[in-house]
């Protein structure tokens, strides 16, 4: 069983300037949730007991978000509202969380090499702090069975529309089975037209310990950042690497047309909140 979990979140975020200088783009709220708490439930859902999230000098708020606050469940608990009070506990009681600083924003794969001590030799999941993934069952239970049988890397892939690719890395490699990839290299965000698939990685890994070794011999690329994707060619060019195609839904709240479209999907769940978003849309727009 994988027990271990890395979660990336010391990014800038500098496409919610202004408000990413205090709030981290990790704690903006979907349906009532900080984008990363939704990711601690789904890897506690899936058994995962250990989890190290890499956080910056400014992100600070995740580790009070999870930490224990008892004046406040005291509080609710004098109102009455026990549940209120149990959810707080729970936030800390899911998993063991610990944290790690990166102290420069040397990109994803410094993040992850920042995981290497607390990893040790085991097998660890991989969830970027700023994406949902909606699938039955779990992503976290699908990367885990698949990293059982092939005892390879694998990561998370997700069918985009070909003119979008450079937004992504993309993968080369043979369907070995519906749905499931044998992959051999990685392109990182090519054009349409050098695309070896329309597949991007999903933001989802199960990795190996022979992912750091690499990341520490990785140049830094544009902008002084350390690629993740660099170290995963690597490891796809020389052993097995395997991708599980995605069959459920993604929610990418890194940019905040994004954030807002996930939102108002979650919004849409709830039939009597829904119905007045559809009543208050179809207002008249007012003018300034």
């Amino acid at each position: 069983m994988i027990r271990k979990a890395v979660i990336p979140a010391a990014g800038l975020g500098t496409r919610f300037l202004p408000a990413s200088k205090a709030i981290p783009k990790e704690m903006m709220p979907v349906a009532g949730r900080p984008v990363i708490q939704h990711v601690v439930d789904e890897l506690a859902g899936a058994g995962i007991t250990d989890i190290l999230m890499v956080i910056s000098r400014t992100k600070r708020t995740i580790e009070e978000h999870f930490d224990r606050s008892p004046d406040l469940e005291r509080m609710l608990e004098g109102k009455g509202d026990a549940a209120g009070a149990a959810a707080l506990r729970d936030l800390s009681a899911r998993a063991a969380l610990h944290y790690v600083w990166q102290p420069e924003m040397r990109g994803l794969g410094d993040a992850v090499l920042r995981a290497a001590a607390h990893v040790g030799s085991d097998p660890f999941l991989l969830f970027l702090g700023d994406t949902i993934v909606e699938s039955n069952p779990s992503i976290a239970h699908r990367l885990s069975a698949a990293y059982e049988r092939f005892r390879s890397p694998v990561v998370l892939l997700e069918r985009v529309d070909p003119a979008r690719v450079s937004r992504y890395g993309v993968m080369q490699g043979t369907e070995i089975e519906p749905g499931t990839y044998r992959i051999t290299d990685f392109v990182e965000k090519p054009t349409p037209e050098e695309a070896p698939s329309n597949l991007a990685i999903a933001g989802r890994y199960l990795l190996t310990p022979d992912v750091f070794p690499l990341l520490a011999r990785t140049s830094p690329g544009k902008g002084g950042e350390i690629q993740l994707t660099d170290a995963l060619r690597d490891l796809a060019r020389t052993g097995p690497f395997h991708g599980i195609v995605l069959d459920g839904m993604r929610h990418d709240i890194g940019n905040p047309d994004d954030f807002l479209l996930t939102n108002l999907r979650f919004a849409l769940r709830d039939p009597q909140r829904a119905a007045r978003l559809r009543a208050l849309l179809a207002e008249p727009t007012p003018h300034a």
